[in-house]
């Protein structure tokens, strides 16, 4: 609850568009909709730096430890069946997780909303309008291939989206050390 009251206070805070988000034990997943450059940095940092402050003071850790291991992953989304997938990818998680056998049972999530659960956190429309069963429809978890393929664009903030967008994109964007295997090129390659 305590993080659901820093997502709000950052929603009022900045000019973000918030379309989905699941809060799990050991991490949580945002689809963001920034409307301009820089948006998505300034968003991030106010979250997570008031979140830290507040857990470490709740905690009496107030200057030990970090609460976060690195900077957030961040990775652009092709606004079609990408974006959907990536959708149903984060409010099943609690299913994929095990912790519950349907994603409208966990409280954390953007499905609770959308199932009308009272929460200070306000939803953005996303670029792509979902299904009117959607409720239903999260369950029917992505291919093991469709969320791999997101684990490796969270991984390593690649866009998410046809070949071609993706390459248009990675150009654009100069994402090109996205797509590029990871560590220093072997001799003689």
């Amino acid at each position: 609850m305590a993080f659901e009251q820093v997502i709000a206070e950052a929603l009022e805070r900045f000019d973000m568009r918030l379309c989905g988000y699941c809060i799990m034990g050991s991490h949580w997943h945002l689809v963001l909709w920034p409307r301009n450059d820089g948006d998505l940095s300034d968003f991030m940092k106010w979250l997570t730096v008031t979140h830290s402050h507040r857990w470490h003071q709740a905690h009496d850790t107030v200057g030990v430890g970090h609460l976060y291991q690195g900077r957030f992953k961040s990775f652009p989304v092709q606004t079609d069946a990408y974006y959907l997938n990536l959708m149903k990818y984060v409010e099943s998680n609690p299913v994929r997780a095990g912790i519950v056998k349907h994603s409208a049972a966990w409280p954390w999530s953007s499905l609770a909303i959308r199932r009308g659960s009272d929460k200070l956190i306000a939803l953005s429309d996303g670029p792509v309008k979902l299904p009117q069963r959607w409720k239903n429809l999260v369950d029917n978890i992505p291919d093991d291939k469709i969320g791999e393929r997101i684990a490796e664009c969270i991984k390593r903030g690649q866009p998410f989206g046809n070949s071609d967008w993706v390459m248009k994109t990675v150009r654009r964007l100069n994402l090109e050390s996205t797509l590029k295997p990871r560590g220093r090129p072997r001799k003689g390659v």
